[in-house]
C-alpha cells in the first residue's frame, strides 16, 4: 500500500470527478451488439461513478450525430472519415482504440464458388456477375462504407440489381435477413461470431488485407459544443486506451475467439 505522504489521495482525485454524471456514447452497433461495451462499461462505471448512456447506430449516423453535438463521445470505425472530421474541427482527442476485421459470409453450399478466391474485390466481381443474393446494411454505417468502397474497387454499382438487397438495418438484422435467404453478407467478425450459434451462414472468404477494420474513440469538441460532458468524456476515452482498457478488451471472447484486438492495427 502506498502511504498518504507519497502522494495517493492525489492520483485517485482525477477518476471520481465525474461521480453521478452520465454521457453520452455514440457508436457503431458492432460494439452494442457484440457484447463488449457490456463487458467495460460496468468497471468504468465502478472506477469513475460515471454511467454511460449508449446510442447505437452506424457509423455515419453516430457521426453526424457527434457533428451536431448530440453525444459526448464516440467509438466507431471509418479512420479516413474520423480524422478528417478531427482536423475540421468537430471532434478532438481521438485514438486508434482496437482493431478486427471484417468477413463474407454466405450459405454453407456457396453457389457463387467464393471459397477458395482470395482477394474480396474478385469475390464481390463474381458475386454480381453469377446474380447471387447479397444482402447490404445500406445504412451509412462503416461496414456499408467499406462494402460500397469495395464495390467501387470491383467496377460494380449493385443500387438497383434485383440480387442486391440494401435493407438500412443494423449488422445483427442483416446477418438475419442473410440467414433467411441464404444469401451473402460483408459483416465484421465480431457480430458473426457473436450471433454465429444462430446462423446457418459460414465464413466463406477471410483474411484479405482490404478487409481490416479500425476503430477509434474521440470526444465531440467542446469548443464547438459547450454543453457536452468532455471531462468525463475523456475519461471515458483514457480508460479504453489505458493498459487495463486495453486488456480488457483483448480479453473479450465468444466461444473462445477473440473478437477485438488492442491498439492500432496494420
Amino acid at each position: 500500500d502506498v502511504s498518504p505522504e507519497e502522494g495517493a489521495p492525489e492520483e485517485e482525485t482525477p477518476e471520481v470527478t465525474g461521480e453521478g454524471e452520465t454521457i453520452l456514447l455514440s457508436t457503431t452497433t458492432s460494439t452494442y451488439d457484440s457484447g463488449l461495451l457490456d463487458y467495460l462499461i460496468p468497471v468504468f462505471k465502478e472506477q469513475t461513478g460515471i454511467a454511460v448512456e449508449i446510442l447505437s447506430q452506424g457509423t455515419g449516423q453516430a457521426l453526424e450525430t457527434g457533428k451536431r453535438g448530440d453525444a459526448d463521445v464516440l467509438l466507431v470505425h471509418d479512420r479516413a472519415s474520423e480524422l478528417q472530421l478531427v482536423e475540421e474541427g468537430y471532434f478532438v482527442d481521438r485514438h486508434d482504440v482496437m482493431y478486427n476485421d471484417f468477413v463474407l459470409v454466405g450459405s454453407p453450399d456457396d453457389p457463387a464458388g467464393i471459397k477458395g478466391v482470395e482477394s474480396v474485390v474478385e469475390a464481390l466481381a463474381k458475386l454480381a456477375a453469377g446474380g447471387h443474393t447479397f444482402v447490404s446494411r445500406g445504412d451509412d454505417s462503416g461496414t456499408n462504407r467499406m462494402e460500397l468502397r469495395l464495390w467501387g474497387e470491383a467496377s460494380v454499382d449493385p443500387a438497383g440489381s434485383e440480387w442486391y438487397m440494401a435493407i438500412g438495418q443494423g449488422m445483427g438484422a442483416t446477418l438475419t435477413v442473410a440467414n433467411e435467404n441464404l444469401a451473402y453478407t460483408l459483416t465484421d467478425r465480431a457480430t458473426y461470431l457473436s450471433m454465429k450459434d444462430e446462423l446457418d451462414l459460414e465464413i466463406v472468404l477471410e483474411g484479405d488485407p482490404a478487409l481490416f477494420n479500425q476503430y477509434g474513440v474521440m470526444a465531440v469538441n467542446p469548443e464547438k459544443h459547450p454543453h457536452v460532458k468532455y471531462e468525463e468524456a475523456l475519461q471515458f476515452i483514457e480508460f479504453l486506451i489505458s493498459e487495463e482498457g486495453q486488456s480488457l478488451i483483448s480479453s473479450f471472447q465468444i466461444g473462445g475467439e477473440t473478437l477485438f484486438f488492442p491498439g492500432l492495427g496494420i
